[in-house]
């Protein structure tokens, strides 16, 4: 048979869309053509499937005038992915394997020139796929690639390690062979069926009873944990920001199945998931050179930032106002959504991106505005630069405004540990999940009707807020938030009311930053 067709995908951001690739042999002067929107690196797979075909002791078909078509035509198709998809399609319109019986599977792989099978970028995005297919075609990956995409439930994944694995299964009579009809040599562990995964563990996180005093800070990381809000921390050089940060991750509950697949479909996209890195929270942490396009996304073809790979987890800016004002910017819109859009003139690309902020900055350029330990050098035009590289509808969009002070010496060396994690975040998951009872999800994603209906708001505790939010001048937006975290508070002390007090500790982490000498 002179046409095969083969299936496999490619991606265009988090969706793997389904590729067929036809393969046409025909007489004529010999040549080795591919058609179909291909990159770079798709139209080098020429060289590699020709080197790995005829290094594994298969037979090339040197004399015919080779065609490959990979369809859609208009879908764009980048990395090596579709080399082995090429070189079996190559392989059966030459009959050396059975063209008939690649159909129920798809094939993704980068070959090296020796055949053996290379892992490939987003096999999680197809495993899920092919998950919403009706057909439930058998996926057939590289090593790596295969236990990462059997972590979908009720997968059929299968890992070959070279090209001959492939071959031996679906050759006639399931056994290869060369140009001479000699039997090629057969691993017994090349084509193996991969078990899925479940899910691990917690992962092990520094303690928050490290971070001695810092009451009020603690208290304000709970409420994050609790509601999924999130969070400033602003403070002088050395307070105990970072320690607080980094220990963050420690008080969120554990991942479901859903949400640790959307998290790690992400991670695969850009190659950075690892296997032992299943069922735990990311925690990114970019420096503060980062552009707004590493930080948010884009790229041609459009790639995930740093907000989405911290999809489920947190995202720690330290250093706050010194990231480039576009990047701070472009935050906005991803922390009211939870998403984040990437339009091209060619292509557009939607991902996820529900994390929870926690950033961290220096009251002024020296970073002791304030401080009762060190003097502040700085002049008041200095602050008020320097406190303006944030904006207000940034400022606006974080929950929880947290004032960090330094501790003296003695506080610091005498102070007994603090709570721990495990306590804080029992509290917190307690709460959370009175939310979700109550309404089906955190209580950061309110919004319209749903928080005056969640909030269940005390009279008394309803004007007491009308008439702060009046005299600050505050917005809406700033009001509304303050009610989601004064409801959190409540959670927090099993209450179904919002009471006034609740509301009172709300409206202490509304703070805004102060300018002086």
């Amino acid at each position: 048979m002179s046409l095969s067709l083969v299936q496999s995908r490619a991606l265009l951001g988090l969706e793997a869309v389904q590729v067929t690739v036809e393969v046409h042999l025909a007489n004529g002067l010999p040549s080795f053509t591919l058609v179909g929107l291909a990159d770079v690196e798709v139209k080098e797979a020429r060289e590699r499937v020709r080197c790995a075909i005829q290094n594994s002791g298969l037979e090339f078909p040197n004399n015919k005038r080779i065609t490959v078509n990979l369809a859609p035509a208009d879908l764009p198709k980048d990395s090596g992915r579709l080399d082995l998809p090429i070189a079996l399609g190559i392989l059966a319109a030459s009959g050396q394997i059975d063209a008939a019986a690649l159909a129920g599977f798809e094939f993704a792989g980068e070959l090296s020139l020796s055949g053996e099978l290379r892992a490939v970028r987003g096999a999680l995005a197809m495993a899920l796929a092919l998950r919403r297919s009706p057909t439930r075609p058998q996926l057939v990956l590289p090593p790596g690639n295969a236990e990462e995409a059997a972590l979908v439930p009720d997968s059929r994944v299968i890992r070959a390690r070279h090209l001959l694995d492939v071959v031996h299964h679906f050759a006639p009579g399931g056994q290869a062979k060369d140009a001479e009809g000699v039997p090629l040599e057969q691993d017994p562990e090349g084509w193996v069926r991969v078990v899925p995964a479940p899910l691990q563990a917690r992962a092990h996180h520094a303690d928050m009873a490290d971070v001695k005093g810092q009451a009020s800070a603690k208290r304000a990381l709970e409420i994050a944990a609790a509601g999924g809000h999130s969070l400033l921390l602003v403070g002088p050089p050395g307070s105990g920001k970072s320690m607080l940060a980094q220990r963050f991750a420690g008080l969120l509950p554990d991942m479901s199945t859903d949400e640790a697949l959307e998290s790690a479909a992400i991670g695969s996209l850009c190659g950075r998931f690892q296997i032992q890195q299943w069922g735990q929270r990311p925690t990114c942490h970019p420096h503060h050179s980062a552009s707004a396009v590493a930080l948010v996304g884009g790229g041609s073809p459009p790639r995930p930032g740093e907000i989405s790979l911290a999809h489920h987890g947190v995202l720690f800016l330290d250093e706050f106002p010194e990231f480039s004002r576009s990047a701070l910017e472009a935050l906005r819109e991803p922390l009211e959504t939870g998403t984040i859009t990437i339009a091209r003139a060619a292509r557009r690309a939607e991902f996820p991106a529900r994390f929870q902020l926690v950033a961290a900055m220096n009251p002024c350029p020296c970073g002791y505005l304030g401080s009762s330990t060190s003097t502040c050098r700085c002049t008041p035009d200095q602050v008020l630069r320097y406190q303006g590289k944030l904006s207000g509808p940034l400022m606006d969009r974080i929950d929880l405004h947290v004032e960090v002070p330094a501790l003296p010496a003695d506080e610091l060396i005498q102070s007994p540990p603090g709570e721990s994690s495990a306590a804080i975040r029992e509290r917190s998951v307690q709460a959370r999940e009175r939310a979700i009872r109550r309404q089906g999800h955190p209580n950061q994603t309110l919004s319209g009707q749903a928080i005056d209906q969640s909030s269940a708001l005390d009279p008394a505790a309803a004007k007491f807020l009308q008439t702060a939010a009046t005299q600050l001048g505050w917005s809406a937006r700033s009001t509304h938030r303050t009610l989601k975290i004064a409801r959190t508070i409540a959670d927090l002390a099993q209450s179904d009311a919002t009471l006034l007090p609740h509301v009172a500790e709300a409206m202490q982490y509304r703070r805004v930053l102060r300018a002086g000498g």
